[in-house]
């Protein structure tokens, strides 16, 4: 039995059998995919033990949401559920906090090219490009029951496409199904049946997603798509216009703070505010752009890996970089964008910087901004997610 399904066990039991909180605990895992070899391994931030390591059909890449890790495997056309053994309970005025070994869940779910994973709300979406077909289910469901119950969808066509639930719609990108090369036009509403609500709304090359708050964005060659509200979203454009040349293809969502990060050019980001008159503001990196990530435990802050090898802390109010770190041997961004780069990810107190030519992961204090210490992990290390937090242990 896992430690989720502990808890209703617990609720049902409290009236007659006392619970004391007898500690307070943190703990953070790391999970991380192999660059060519299709495995994925948990470590402990502490000590930098692997707890385990997970076969897989092909190399993932990796996606944390809740205590869920998902594992998308696009040349081996499936996608997996990992259960990371870390639960946090929310009561309010506290949360309970349960540790357990991480799981590799046997259910998984096929398809043509899993490319894209979203969730927004309690629904989670992923969109199989060589199909264009639509999953949508609730990962913490598979992952902490061992169901994978999926409602599936169609985009059209067989495209490189994103879905991203909306309450009972679906909003999914839309390709031209004549062309051989399937280039994206514009955006589609779904309702929970798949048929198409209102109108296209164009959006030439799009790419790239992120929810924050009540707000999506989509990505377009001339602008971004804002979807709000409740019930049927409704879309409006932001336009780059007064902009340098350039485009926006990544996001991510703020939390605790409504904004959106994406990429700008190759050696610039936007922090893009759609309440503010003047809704981008463009950051100047002094070189090229690897990866980047937000902070969830401290909204203002992000942070941003460049091809020189530093990292750089964001300040998004601001909107200037605050602190710089060289913490591995630069990787140029010129040859194919498939080769071996860091990847970070926020875990705690921590950014975790993975390292696949060294074959390590690198760890930096937030707080100090210098690194403390290196885990070595075999092969070479490349998408890499934390999981993690803090509670009360009964």
């Amino acid at each position: 039995m896992s430690a989720r399904l502990l808890l209703p066990l617990i609720a049902a039991t409290a009236l007659t059998v006392p619970t004391v909180a007898d500690d307070h605990a943190a703990a953070w895992r790391l999970f991380i995919a192999d660059h060519t070899r299709p495995v994925v391994t948990a470590l402990d931030l502490e000590t930098g033990d692997a707890l385990a390591t997970f076969q897989l059909a092909s190399p993932a890449t990796l996606y944390a949401t809740d205590g869920v890790v998902v594992a998308v495997q696009g040349a081996g056309n499936q996608v997996s559920a990992i259960d990371s053994g870390i639960a946090v309970d929310d009561h309010g005025d506290h949360g309970d906090i349960t540790i357990s070994d991480p799981e590799l869940i046997d259910a998984v779910l096929t398809g043509e090219k899993p490319a894209h994973f979203v969730e927004h709300g309690s629904k989670a979406a992923m969109f199989f490009d060589g199909s264009g077909l639509i999953s949508l289910f609730n990962a913490q469901q598979w992952a902490h029951e061992g169901k994978l119950a999926a409602t599936q969808l169609d985009s059209g066509t067989s495209h490189h496409g994103v879905a991203i639930p909306w309450g009972v719609h679906t909003l999914t990108s839309s390709a031209n199904a004549d062309d051989e090369k399937k280039p994206r036009i514009g955006l589609n509403i779904l309702d929970s049946d798949g048929n198409l609500v209102g109108d296209t709304h164009v959006c030439p090359d799009l790419h790239g997603e992120a929810t924050s708050g009540n707000m999506a964005i989509i990505g377009c060659s001339d602008g971004v798509l804002i979807a709000s509200g409740s019930g049927e979203p409704q879309i409006t454009k932001l336009s780059y216009d007064g902009l340098p040349a350039g485009k926006s293809t990544t996001f991510l969502g703020g939390v605790g703070m409504q904004y959106f990060l994406g990429n700008y050019g190759a050696d610039k980001v936007a922090i893009i505010d759609p309440t503010e008159a003047a809704p981008f503001r463009l950051v100047d990196l002094p070189t090229r752009r690897v990866h980047f990530t937000i902070d969830p435990a401290q909204p203002k802050f992000a942070y941003i890996f460049t091809e020189d090898g530093q990292l750089h802390q964001l300040d998004i109010v601001s909107g200037k970089i605050t602190q710089s770190l060289a913490v591995t041997e630069p990787y140029s961004m010129d040859g194919e964008w498939s080769l071996p780069r860091p990847r970070i990810a926020v875990a705690g107190k921590v950014v975790a910087v993975s390292d696949p030519n060294a074959g390590k992961v690198h760890l930096i204090d937030i707080a100090r901004f210098t690194a403390t210490r290196s885990i070595p992990v075999a092969g070479a290390p490349y998408n890499i997610v934390a999981v993690g937090g803090s509670g009360s242990v009964h």
